[in-house]
């Protein structure tokens, strides 16, 4: 029997453990969820008891402290865990399980807490140690990095011979109807969109302004929004491991509301993560900030509507150039009737869920680190369609993106 350890229990972690927790018998075995707060714990195993009278265990851990981490991993003794904390802890997270000789997950590239900085180096030096351990770290199995890396695998495997551009266009066009709130971990959230925007062109990357290039796209299931160009991480493995392709680019939709919010935090330094003295303590504005605004975890009755995310890609296949959209909708309304959350915790959460089962059933067990890209698409693009998230394909006349930029 397989055990599996999940580590993290907001919206993201809700997903994931009720989609283990669906496959525990032929999957995922015993399945333990274990933050710092046990009692989000707890109360997500009540309602996966209620949804699916399926008991899961659970526990508390600090994700920072390796020494514990190790402690539960050895105690409980599972064959993968599955990282869904918080990015800054991904790299004491590869470290116990380096130490408890344990497959790893997670869903989005090691950040520094005091650099706004998104890049995979960190993770990548784990190449030859756990290569050496003979265990599998599989890294961005999440929607975005993650399935559209798998896109983009798919496409280079069954519909070009070579690829030159690449577009990942995000749209979530639900609505919560808060004045603010962002609709995954606000820390992260407004790093990444306060950032300078970053592609890559010509073999070398390029830099923009911080929502500075937008555009618009008439988005499957949702029709046309305003979307802006962002660096991404997984953009940086992309162009790693596809060296063909002359431009990759990141474009995320906003609303009007949220950029004007965000203007005004960020001018009275509220996304700033400098400490600051407060009554004789350092105080990092960006941590209050998230503090006081709405937990992504509590959204999921709120909101409504749709999300659309995929990859515009163009390329030659057989003397020919192609244009191919591949893309997936998820319904905001649907995603919290299963699982108690909302559809941009679910986008993540089932992908990680997936790639966990490529690594437990051998699919994609291979020492080393690695990034969705590197392995067959195939059998991760068929249980998309098997557990929530089907995908969609469509050849274009032209690309709509072409002269954008």
């Amino acid at each position: 029997m397989k055990k599996t350890l999940i580590i993290g229990a907001g919206g993201v972690g809700r997903v994931v453990a009720h989609k283990c927790a669906q496959l525990s018998k032929e999957v995922f075995g015993e399945v333990m969820l274990a933050s710092r707060t046990k009692s989000r714990c707890d109360a997500i195993a009540a309602d996966i008891r209620e949804k699916k009278g399926i008991d899961i265990q659970t526990a508390a851990v600090d994700a920072d402290d390796v020494p514990a981490t190790v402690a539960l991993l050895r105690d409980f003794k599972p064959d993968i865990l599955i990282n869904v904390a918080l990015p800054y802890q991904d790299l004491t997270l590869m470290d116990a399980c380096l130490e408890a000789g344990v497959d790893y997950v997670d869903t989005a590239n090691y950040e520094p807490r005091d650099i706004p900085k998104f890049e995979y180096k960190w993770q990548w030096a784990y190449q030859e140690r756990f290569q050496k351990a003979g265990l599998t770290a599989l890294l961005g199995s999440g929607f975005d990095p993650g399935v559209t890396n798998v896109f983009c695998a798919h496409a280079a495997k069954h519909r070009f011979d070579s690829m030159s551009t690449l577009d990942i266009v995000d749209c979530n066009a639900g609505s919560n109807g808060l004045p603010f709130a962002t609709n995954f971990n606000p820390e992260i959230n407004i790093r990444e969109v306060t950032a300078r925007g970053r592609f890559w062109e010509g073999g070398e990357w390029k830099e923009t302004d911080p929502i500075s290039l937008g555009t618009n796209f008439d988005f499957p299931g949702v029709g046309p929004r305003k979307m802006y160009l962002l660096y991404h991480e997984e953009l940086e493995s992309l162009a790693r491991h596809f060296p063909g392709v002359e431009r990759m680019r990141f474009w995320m939709t906003f609303s009007d509301n949220y950029l004007t919010h965000l203007r005004v935090l960020e001018g009275i330094g509220m996304t700033s993560i400098k400490p600051i003295k407060f009554q004789g303590q350092d105080v990092i504005p960006l941590e209050f900030l998230k503090a006081v605004l709405p937990d992504p975890g509590s959204l999921g009755a709120l909101t409504k509507g749709r999300t659309c995310i995929g990859d515009v890609i163009t390329g030659v296949k057989d003397g020919k150039v192609k244009h191919y959209f591949i893309w997936n909708e998820c319904d905001h309304e649907e995603c919290y009737a299963e699982t108690g959350a909302q559809g941009v915790s679910y986008t993540t959460g089932v992908p990680a869920m997936i790639g966990a089962k490529m690594v437990l059933e051998g699919k994609w067990k291979k020492p080393g680190v690695w990034n969705m890209e590197q392995f067959d698409p195939d059998p991760f693009m068929h249980d998309l369609n098997l557990y929530g998230l089907p995908w969609q394909e469509r050849e274009l006349t032209s690309n709509p993106l072409a002269e954008i930029g």
